[in-house]
């Protein structure tokens, strides 16, 4: 960093010797007896910063420029006053070490900070990096920037700091007050383009977060070898309002041309390889602080960006002319004004900067409607805050009740953010006569719940109930849906399905022997389950049973129907529990093996008639396999955050994990397979919105395959990189994979869902075929 500094030039000396003497009376690391220096940085075009030297000690100084200032600006208090905040929370900023307001010291107000070594990128380019750097750097960025914009004001103390509501009028104000102050010539475009902003800002105008207020890459300190942000400097601008204004000030580059000489390194920034564009960059941001990125007015933040830079060059300029600017190129920027004009009200007029236009591939090609990306922005919120800071405490408690009959019985925890939840609208949502969501819709919110093992139950989205309630409501009685269906909508009590069996082979469903006889005005079931998930709860009180009627004459798939059977009907039995590679699932209720032996159940009881069993199915595993393969995508997500983050922080053989190029690969192939399954689901549930779940099921059987493979093999990445703690209890991933695995099987294994896209692909190209002869 010292090849960042000069001599203190003329208009910015000061008396060094009267500076140190006072260091020394104020700071423990300051000695009369070791040789101190002073350096000023080339760069900065607002308050001087300098490099101060005490011996082997190196120790960063700010001050206000000498000689007439703009009214407001060059607060030198207030940086230290939140670079103080900021560091007692962990923030990355250099610690703040002392303020003088003593102008007798030095001539101005000043304060002295630590010195970090890092580094700090002058050439917002970054010519020097590989493109996957470039990108890791700008990430690290913005990720840094959603934190700042997270933090609570009044743990940080600083609910006086700003004027908080109004910030983006104000903001538009204060630069047209601030260029008007330092004008040197009349430029149309500025005006026009103050007018336009004072005529269009955001009704959300009333967020309040704190804002860096000149939040650019050139403002980092980064690691010296890694993709990390050690701090965030200059935080003259810092104040509290709209967030989105940081976001996009950070953003200006990329719409920046190359003519702009005063700009220099930090000019246009599109096309550079590896620097993500400015749609993944707002993607990220928004993930971080869970919003949905079209429902922020970008085109406004945009043009706001480029007339405060218009503002801060013209200021510049104005230094320049009275001598006391703190760069040697102020006397460029007076040709710059106009120009970011002209570019800001072209953006404004005609809205020519859409980056919620320019989203993610699956964004893009599978619109969500207007409330499933409000439902799924106030989802991800819900997730962070709520569930994701217990997930500690849940499994704690499973822990403690391993060998307890507690154990099934679910935390109270659980309920109260069940209950939350349901105050908080975020209730049933995968049921589209109930939530009003699309299958498309609720496909993203069902990824995010499938990343944290309990999060569907939650919002009374869990597996099997959400299959069992799409049964009845698509095909159950009245009093059917009365007496089941709104005490399951309700989350008063839980259900089972029984179909599978230990004694045939259920991957073909009509081997399923278990019996249903009429006997008068009663069925009666015998038989044995197993599989039953969900049957170990003391909520589960209803079962969906399917069983073989006796009817010879029927087609293979008219033989079997769907019953309701209450679990505390006599004859009912539960086994056993049974474990998926040593887990029993209890959060989930477990799977069990349940018989029925004479269960005698009302006529009323049959589910939409005799034999019409399959028709049933096939109604209720669309949907179903749908949601599983979303929260599937969603947890392998999380193993992928899981797999880079150990990656990120574990050495073998002198480097980190993922400077091994076999680790990096594996990276890249969990994050391309992901993307593949997520756009193959989405294609599923679009279909079904469009044509329905019989039209589908090519798709439909198409995910069920792809997706469990792909987060079987993420998972398995991850477990890899984590050595043994992969395989322990230490880490979710073990209880992932023995998830992820059983879906292979689960509602019909990989091999029956290959057969039936076989035959549907054989089928259209037939109708093809005949088409052209």
């Amino acid at each position: 960093m010292t090849d960042d500094t000069t001599a203190v030039r003329e208009q910015h000396r000061f008396p060094q010797e009267l500076l140190h003497k006072y260091l020394c009376t104020r700071l423990p690391d300051f000695s009369e007896d070791c040789v101190f220096t002073v350096r000023q940085y080339r760069y900065g075009q607002s308050n001087p910063t300098f490099l101060l030297q005490n011996g082997p000690r190196h120790f960063i100084l700010r001050k206000k420029p000498p000689g007439p200032l703009l009214p407001g600006a060059h607060k030198i208090d207030r940086e230290y006053r939140v670079q103080k905040a900021l560091f007692s929370v962990g923030f990355p900023v250099p610690q703040p070490l002392l303020y003088c307001d003593d102008v007798s010291v030095i001539g101005t107000e000043f304060y002295i900070m630590e010195h970090l070594e890092g580094r700090i990128f002058r050439d917002l380019r970054l010519p020097d990096a590989s493109p996957a750097e470039r990108a890791a750097l700008y990430i690290a960025a913005v990720e840094t920037l959603a934190r700042l914009h997270s933090l609570d004001l009044n743990s940080l103390d600083l609910q006086s700091y700003g004027k908080g509501e109004g910030y983006c009028k104000r903001q538009v104000l204060t630069w047209t007050k601030q260029y008007n102050a330092a004008a040197h010539a009349e430029i149309p475009s500025m005006n026009k383009l103050s007018d336009w902003l004072s005529n269009n800002v955001p009704s959300d105008d009333n967020v309040v977060t704190l804002v860096h207020g000149d939040f650019r890459l050139d403002n980092i300190i980064f690691h010296p070898y890694e993709a990390r942000v050690l701090a965030v400097l200059d935080w003259e601008l810092s104040t509290t309002g709209h967030p989105v204004v940081d976001l996009g000030y950070f953003l200006m580059p990329f719409s920046l041309p190359k003519t702009i000489e005063a700009f220099g390194t930090l000019g246009s920034l599109q096309g550079v390889e590896g620097i993500p564009a400015p749609a993944e960059i707002i993607s990220i941001y928004c993930r971080c602080r869970h919003q949905v990125p079209s429902l922020i007015k970008w085109h406004f933040f945009q043009a706001l960006a480029l007339f405060k830079m218009a503002g801060i060059a013209q200021g510049i300029y104005a230094r320049y002319l009275l001598g006391n600017a703190s760069a040697e190129n102020a006397y460029q920027f007076g040709d710059a004004v106009e120009h970011l004009a002209k570019i800001g009200l072209e953006i404004a007029e005609r809205g020519l900067y859409k980056p919620d236009e320019q989203s993610s591939i699956s964004e893009d090609l599978f619109k969500q409607s207007s409330k499933g990306k409000v439902i799924l922005s106030r989802m991800k919120d819900f997730i962070q805050n709520y569930v994701f800071p217990v997930e500690k405490e849940v499994l704690e408690y499973y822990e403690k009740y391993e060998n307890s009959p507690m154990r099934w019985k679910k935390p109270e925890v659980i309920q109260k953010l069940k209950d939350k939840a349901r105050l908080e609208g975020l209730w049933n949502l995968f049921l589209p006569a109930v939530s009003g969501l699309t299958q498309l819709d609720y496909a993203f919110i069902a990824e995010e719940t499938g990343k944290c093992f309990f999060a569907p139950d939650v919002f009374n989205c869990q597996a099997p109930d959400t299959g069992n309630m799409e049964v009845l409501h698509l095909y159950g009685t009245e009093k059917q849906k009365q007496q089941w269906l709104e005490p399951l909508l309700n989350g008063e009590i839980t259900s089972c399905f029984c179909m599978t069996e230990p004694d045939t082979a259920c991957s073909d469903a009509t081997n399923v022997e278990c019996s249903i006889q009429k006997d008068g005005e009663c069925y009666v079931i015998n038989g044995k389950k197993w599989w039953s998930s969900g049957a170990g709860s003391p909520d589960c009180k209803i079962a969906i049973v399917m069983g073989r009627m006796k009817d010879e004459s029927a087609n293979r798939h008219r033989l079997h129907s769907m019953i309701l059977v209450p679990l505390d009907t006599p004859g009912v039995k539960i086994v056993r529990a049974l474990k998926v590679f040593g887990y029993d699932d209890a959060l989930h209720g477990g799977h069990f093996e349940v018989h029925f032996d004479n269960v005698h159940v009302p006529k009323d009881n049959m589910i939409l008639g005799e034999g019409r069993g399959f028709e049933i199915a096939q109604g209720r595993l669309g949907p179903g396999r749908l949601h599983h393969c979303m929260r599937t995508i969603g947890l392998a997500e999380r193993a992928l955050e899981l797999l880079c983050q150990r990656a990120i922080h574990r050495k073998t053989f002198g480097k980190k994990l993922y400077q091994h190029e076999v680790i990096a690969h594996w990276i890249a192939e969990c994050r391309i397979g992901i993307e593949q399954a997520r756009l193959l689901t989405l294609n599923a549930a679009n279909s079904m919105d469009k044509f329905g779940s019989s039209a589908a099921r090519k798709e439909i059987a198409m995910i069920k395959i792809a997706a469990a493979r792909m987060a079987c093999k993420v998972v398995d990445c991850a477990i890899q990189v984590h050595g043994g703690g992969g395989v322990s209890q230490d880490f979710p991933l073990a209880q992932m994979y023995s998830l992820l695995r059983t879906l292979r099987i689960a509602d019909g294994p990989d091999e029956v869902h290959l057969s039936a896209v076989a035959k549907m692909e054989l089928r259209d190209q037939l109708k093809k075929f005949k088409a052209k002869i």
